[in-house]
């Protein structure tokens, strides 16, 4: 891969002087046989995505979540992946009250997108979304660390903050009760299940002959899915 490396006091390159430097895919990719996939997403999924931990991709599992608002206004974010499953799909958090949560209840329909550099790789989901029980949010969360739970605690996700101060002030109490009640309840919080309609799995070509192999779901077929190649 190309680098810019401006000498001390120079002015920094322009964007289109950076975009112009950079590669992708400087490195031996894996090969992929789509005749040789399962039936179903999810094993391919949990196979790829251990290949992307064995080979040192950075948080793996942070995919971008895009939803629509009620005006059918697109937004996207990076989320955490908090598992999956054949009966409840792809799992994410958040607040109810969150921008995420205001737009899921409006629309419960959403896309999730990993991609993997080190490999080359995507995974792209869409589907609908529905929340899991209050009891799976709580056991979600209480499974995870004092911070997370400090974090849920002061809650109010995506509202104005007039100040940072206020953020601290509100941050050193939810730390207090999180160590003080470790099994406080924090209603707001929500596991969201994308259960996918598409799975697409895309692997990279340095010569752009790119792999796309598309799950869709479909009724009456031995597997529920069936599995079609696109075009890159």
């Amino acid at each position: 891969m190309n680098q810019v490396n401006p000498s001390p006091g120079a002015p920094e390159p322009g964007l289109q002087a950076l975009l112009r430097s950079l590669r992708v895919w400087d490195t031996e990719l894996p090969a992929f046989d789509p005749a040789a996939t399962p039936d179903t997403p999810l094993p391919l999924f949990t196979q790829w995505f251990a290949q992307a931990v064995a080979a040192g991709q950075r948080e793996p599992h942070t995919p971008s979540l895009a939803t629509t608002d009620a005006d059918g206004r697109a937004d996207v974010r990076t989320v955490m992946l908090h598992g999956a499953d054949e009966d409840h799909g792809w799992h994410f958090a958040s607040h109810a009250g969150s921008a995420k949560g205001r737009q899921l209840a409006a629309h419960p329909y959403a896309a999730l997108g990993f991609y993997w550099p080190v490999q080359a790789r995507q995974v792209r989901l869409r589907g609908p979304v529905r929340p899991a029980p209050a009891e799976v949010a709580h056991a979600d969360l209480h499974a995870r660390s004092t911070g997370a739970l400090a974090s849920a605690l002061v809650g109010r996700q995506s509202e104005l903050l007039p100040s940072y101060e206020e953020l601290e002030r509100a941050s050193d109490a939810a730390w207090e009760r999180a160590q003080r009640e470790p099994d406080a309840v924090v209603a707001s919080w929500t596991v969201y299940e994308l259960v996918p309609d598409e799975v697409e799995f895309f692997q990279g070509d340095a010569r752009r002959q790119h792999i796309r192999l598309k799950y869709r779901r479909q009724e009456g077929s031995s597997s529920g899915w069936v599995k079609e190649l696109l075009w890159p």
